[in-house]
């Protein structure tokens, strides 16, 4: 009598392509979709097919288009790895198409293609932190959740780097290039999440961390301490380029800046899941978030390239650290369907992106007791993220992972 084998259980599957796809998602939706426009906007500028109010609007339209994403994400509660595949094919298109940007195009077209750059690559933030953290946590390795965020400053340094290399070349052709790698990145997470799963997380996984789940009003707190990490981060992310230029005309000294600020947030990402699965995450929020207030400080304090490199290190190396200890805590405090509320926490974040450029614009060109606009968004960013920070270490709760090790185990 023949057999028919089983297929091994869930748990047991391997995690990996499941990594890898998220991995590889993040890195072509934020370092290409969502920040290959700050290594691109001073080489623009260079080419003149951008001057500094249309850069402004150009990176305002992909805040609001990242804010709009955020708050459509839970369209694919249901299904966020096709949200995520959807995404991916939107970035890679609206990359590609703006190298059609030039003198002649239509006036509105780059803030169009940089507002849908935005909607799509919240999209795939959201979907692949909701789909990515479930599918780990049903083969019970969870804790390798935090390598999926490494693929953003990967695709940072990606980015980066391949417009310090091409510096000398036309920024058009850098956007079809980019455009193409993000082509090949979308079809490689295809490949790798093909055959894997969709379905809402099992009841065994939500009473495994409804212990760490916070109350509504603790939610609350993290969607705005979320809010304010957007706006403190964002303007050394959205400037850093720009402001080494000034210091130091030539391409290959600025433009290193960029790939140094994704290498940074790639190793410590990497270095926080290797070596702190037991810290819990709401203090590794509050640490990240209290180095970064020391990132966004120092430029006030010496305005060198030293400075702007050091700034590029210490944002580089803790936004996205803080970024995925704000999403795992989301994922612990909704195992169930965490969807709603990352894309609330992605909505925050992307409101205070908005409203960090519209601060700078309403200060204006003038100067206040020595500073410039610039200057008074970084002090106000660096007062907020200490605020924040200690907010968050001293309401933190444990980690699902370090509770369970005083927790007996059945016989």
């Amino acid at each position: 009598m023949s057999t028919i084998p089983h297929a091994p259980p869930l748990s047991a599957r391997t995690p990996w392509p499941v990594v890898g796809s998220g991995l590889v998602a993040l890195a072509v939706a934020m370092g290409i979709g969502r920040f290959a426009f700050t290594p691109l906007m001073p080489l623009m500028m260079r080419d003149g097919t951008l001057n500094v109010a249309a850069g402004a609007e150009w990176a305002a339209a992909n805040y609001v288009g990242y804010l709009v994403g955020a708050l459509t994400a839970s369209w694919f509660a249901g299904n966020p790895r096709l949200g995520l595949l959807l995404s991916l094919a939107g970035v890679a298109l609206t990359t590609m198409a703006m190298a059609a940007v030039d003198h002649d195009a239509p006036a509105g077209l780059g803030a169009g293609l940089r507002a849908a750059a935005g909607v799509f690559s919240a999209w795939a933030l959201v979907c692949a932190s909701g789909w990515c953290l479930a599918e780990l946590a049903r083969r019970r390795v969870g804790a390798l959740g935090a390598w999926i965020y490494t693929g953003v400053g990967l695709g940072i340094a990606l980015a980066g780097t391949l417009a310090w290399l091409g510096g000398t070349q036309p920024a058009s052709r850098l956007w079809l290039e980019l455009g193409l790698v993000a082509g090949l990145g979308a079809l490689l997470v295809g490949s790798l999440s093909r055959g894997q799963g969709t379905a809402a997380a099992e009841i065994e996984e939500r009473e495994a961390a409804a212990f760490a789940r916070p109350p509504r009003n603790g939610q609350a707190a993290l969607v705005l301490c979320y809010g304010i990490f957007g706006f403190g981060y964002i303007v050394p992310a959205t400037f850093l380029p720009a402001m080494a230029r000034e210091l130091a005309s030539d391409p290959k000294v600025f433009g290193l800046t960029w790939p140094l600020f994704g290498l940074a947030a790639a190793l410590s990402v990497a270095a926080v899941a290797r070596w702190s699965k037991h810290v819990p995450r709401q203090r590794l929020w509050a640490a990240a978030q209290g180095i970064m207030a020391l990132g966004t400080g120092l430029p006030l304090a010496a305005q060198t390239l030293w400075a702007v490199a050091a700034s590029a290190v210490l944002v580089g190396g803790t936004f996205m650290v803080a970024t995925m200890a704000g999403l795992q805590l989301a994922r612990e405090a909704r195992p169930d369907n965490p969807t709603p509320l990352l894309a609330r926490m992605t909505a925050a974040f992307a409101a205070g992106q908005i409203v960090g450029p519209v601060l700078v614009r309403l200060l204006g060109p003038g100067h206040w007791a020595g500073w410039n606009a610039l200057d008074w968004t970084g002090a106000i960013a660096t007062v907020l993220l200490v605020l924040t920070a200690l907010w968050l270490w001293r309401s933190a709760r444990p980690s699902p992972e370090s509770a369970t090790m005083f927790t007996p185990r059945p016989l």
